[in-house]
Parts: C-alpha cells; structure tokens; sequence
C-alpha cells in the first residue's frame, strides 16, 4: 500500500507573479517539489502587500502547476498592509486565514509573514507548523539589520533607523509579541549559521534549526551552446542593483583587469552604477535576463562575484553559480565565510586589494577557477541539491511532530525521509 502524502500549506506574503525577491521564488520551488512527490499542497498568500508596493495586480490563476493558490486580496491594500506593518497581527484576512489553516494541514509552513499576518499569524492553524526565515524580519524592521539605511547594523537603534529607511515604525515591535507568539512553531529554519547567530545577537530566544537552501532538478544545468564561446573572458554579477549589494566596490576594479565585467540585474541604484562605469569599456550592463540565460551566463563565467555590504541569509545566487561548476569570489560577511569553508568554491575578500587578488587569481589562471568551480558543484550536489534538502525536510518534519504527539504525522514523515534517502543512494 502507497503511504498518503501530507497535506502541507505554504503562508507567505509574496508568492509569484506577486513577488519581488527571491522568497517567494524559494516557496514556490519548495511547494512544487513537494507536490511533485506527491504531497497535497496549497500556497496561501497575501497579495495586498504587493499591490500596495508595486502599484500593479497581475494575473495569475487559482493554481500553480496544479497547486491551488489563495491570493488574499482586500480592496484596500495599502491600509491592509499598514494594518498588519503595526500591529503585527492579521487584519483585513483573518477570518478567512483562520478557516483556511484550521484542521486541514498536517503541515503548516509559514515563509515572510510581514504583511500577511505578522508574528501573530504563528498561532492560527493545526498542525506541525515551522517557520523559514529568509531575512532578519524577527530581530529588524528593515528586514536587512542595514542601519540608517548606510552601514551594517551592530546594535538596536530602530526608530531613527527605520525613519531613514522612510517607513512608518512599528507599534508591536516596542512589545513581547515575538517571543510570545513563537512559542507556537516547532521549528524555526534558518537557512545559515550567520542568520542564526545574527537572530541571536538580536535577542531572538527561539530554538533555531540551520536548514539549506536548495535548487530544483528542474532547474539543471544549461544546455551545451557555442553561443558565447567567443566572448571575452567575463566575471559575473547577478542580483538586483542596490546599494547594499556592493557592485560599486567592484567596478572600479575592472579599471586595467585583464577580463569583463558583467552585470545581470536592475535596481534602483543602476543609475549611480552606470555612471561609476560609463568611461570603462570592461563593464557591461546586461539587464535582467530569465533563468535559461542566465544558466548560461554562469556557466562560461570565469568567476561570479558576490559583494553584499549587507548580511545576506543565504543567496541563491551561490547555488546558482556553483550548478555550473563557476566559482565565486565573496565578500567575508554573513553566510559566505561557511559557504566557502564547506565547499572549498572559491575566494572571500575583504579589502579592495583582497577582491582585485582573488578576480587576479581566477582570471589569469583558468585552471585554478575550474578546479574550484568543480568543489562548488559537488558541494551542490552533496550539500544544496533537491533530493537532499528535501529528505532532510521530512526528517524535522518528523522529529516536530514527534514532540507534538502527533505520531501518524511523524510515522509518514519519517517514511518519506527514508523514501528520499533511498532514492539518493540508488541514483
């Protein structure tokens, strides 16, 4: 007899198309693969945010891939998501969250509930329940820990902070509400020991699980070409164009190096990049390019850079990089010094005479930058790859249910950890 799969709910604010980062990708992904598999999924999503934000509603179906989406939306969105942002609380949705989560999950995922609920979303719903910290939401009103929206944040001063980051403070921030609303999620996932040890510094007392990132086998390698096979020798940038992303401490570099620079991406600092990079002929803007091109781009990259100023949780950007066996060269801050150390995939800098060394290094020596790019690949495939990540899924799945008495959900769960292990070895 086939062991039934589990009925799990991803809640989330952003979920494509009404997304802008790389959250709402991961809970797509992540709700795809499980359905996959065979789980019944369903994605519960606010799509007021968005809205309020972006100033657009775009179409989207009721499913995705035949996973059924609820896309909450309200009439209002502005003052929906402003009343969520203070209160931290649902407003406007929660009467229909709480029917819709409400004994019908053995599993309840909760992703960035910043507008869909706040921290006392955790409460509503049944079931084994765990939480995916894809920024520093728990611990910094601006997600980022970026302080007075100039430099790394290294201790709480968030009234002046978030004012320079131009958004309204938050009421419930001045309470309890996090710690005590936590204590209704059996795990809380945190995608590196950087976020883990920065959630803590910032006085999050929650246990906390590190969990990978991961990229589907949908999404493999490109396809052989000869398209580029006559480019220039190129480092790569991938990511959006803003100020904590750290491309302006890159372009200069690219002032007398013997290689490219190509940048795929937009943002709201492109301007000032272009211009820092508007008499040198090294540097392309590239624009943002879809996934199969961008497959490309890295895997006749000689090197992808990674320069966040900032402290990333843990960048897709890396998993994407290392799947086409590219190295990267990383700024020494936040995930990066253990993504390095575990995979042997490439070079840390910290200094502008460390990042020109470390592109110097690549550039010159082709052999030393795919011996490096081939550590980053099995680290992918040992460490960040679909199946792993998601047989390592079912067994905290299964260790949470097992400490909630949930005994059924946590016999199945343990199962399809088992299931996945054996698919691993087997091949």
């Amino acid at each position: 007899m086939t062991e039934s799969g589990l009925r799990i709910a991803m809640v989330t604010t952003f979920y494509p198309p009404f997304n802008f980062g790389g959250d709402g990708v991961y809970v797509q992904r992540l709700a795809r693969a499980l359905a996959a598999r065979g789980h019944h999924v369903e994605v519960i999503h606010d799509t007021d945010g968005y809205r309020a934000l972006s100033g657009t509603t775009p179409e989207a179906p009721a499913s995705d891939n035949g996973i059924p989406v609820h896309r909450l939306a309200s009439n209002q969105p502005v003052l929906s998501s402003l009343a969520v942002q203070q209160l931290g609380h649902p407003a406007r949705h929660r009467a229909a969250l709480r029917d819709l989560l409400t004994d019908r999950f053995d599993v309840i995922h909760f992703h960035n509930v910043s507008l869909i609920g706040g921290p006392g979303i955790w409460k509503y719903g049944t079931g084994v329940k765990l939480h995916t910290a894809h920024e520093h939401w728990m611990v910094c009103p601006t997600h980022i820990l970026w302080r007075d929206n100039r430099e790394i944040c290294d201790k709480r001063r968030c009234l002046r902070c978030i004012l320079r980051h131009r958004r309204p403070p938050q009421l419930w921030r001045a309470t309890n509400l996090i710690s005590r609303e936590a204590r209704h999620v059996d795990r809380f996932l945190m995608l590196s020991q950087s976020s883990a040890d920065n959630h803590r510094r910032f006085g999050f007392a929650a246990p906390m699980t590190v969990f990978p990132s991961f990229l589907p086998k949908s999404e493999g390698s490109a396809a052989n070409t000869t398209e580029l096979d006559q480019s220039p020798p190129y480092i790569l940038f991938v990511g959006r164009l803003e100020i904590i992303k750290g491309l302006q401490d890159v372009i200069p570099a690219f002032n007398d190096l013997s290689a490219e620079l190509w940048i795929a991406g937009s943002g709201n600092y492109e301007s000032t990049l272009r211009a820092l990079g508007k008499d040198n002929p090294r540097v392309r803007f590239l624009g943002r390019k879809p996934m199969h091109e961008l497959r490309r781009l890295y895997r006749d990259a000689v090197a992808v850079v990674t320069p966040s100023r900032c402290y990333e949780v843990f960048p897709m950007v890396v998993l994407e990089a290392f799947q086409e066996a590219t190295p990267i060269v990383a700024r020494a801050l936040g995930p990066y010094p253990e993504i390095i150390e575990a995979s042997g995939g490439g070079q840390l800098f910290t200094t502008a005479e460390d990042l020109r060394s470390a592109l110097t290094h690549y550039i010159t020596n082709p052999a030393a930058a795919a011996a490096d790019g081939q550590c980053g690949r099995k680290a992918f495939d040992r460490l960040w790859s679909e199946d792993v990540v998601i047989g390592q899924y079912f067994h905290e799945i299964a260790a949470a249910a097992r400490d909630r008495g949930l005994d059924d959900v946590a016999r199945r769960a343990a199962k399809f950890a088992t299931d996945a292990n054996d698919e691993l070895v087997n091949g």
